[in-house]
């Protein structure tokens, strides 16, 4: 797997997924809404783990700095 992540696109899904951790904690957010939001909060992580995005993959994006 090749990396098609950023620094900034990582960061960026980790806070992300923290607020919507919050949010369900906090119970704000509940329900079905709160699972579906758990469940992209918890793929974003995995994502940001791997530095790997399987939707950029085949659309071809890439936030990683291009070495020169």
């Amino acid at each position: 797997m090749k990396k098609n992540m950023g620094t900034t696109d990582r960061l960026i899904r980790v806070l992300v997924a923290a607020v919507i951790a919050a949010l369900y904690f906090a119970n704000i957010i509940s329900g079905t809404v709160a699972t579906i939001l758990l469940v992209v909060a918890g793929i974003f992580v995995l994502t940001s783990l791997v530095s790997f995005c399987p939707l950029y993959a085949p659309l071809g994006i890439s936030t990683c700095k291009r070495s020169k």
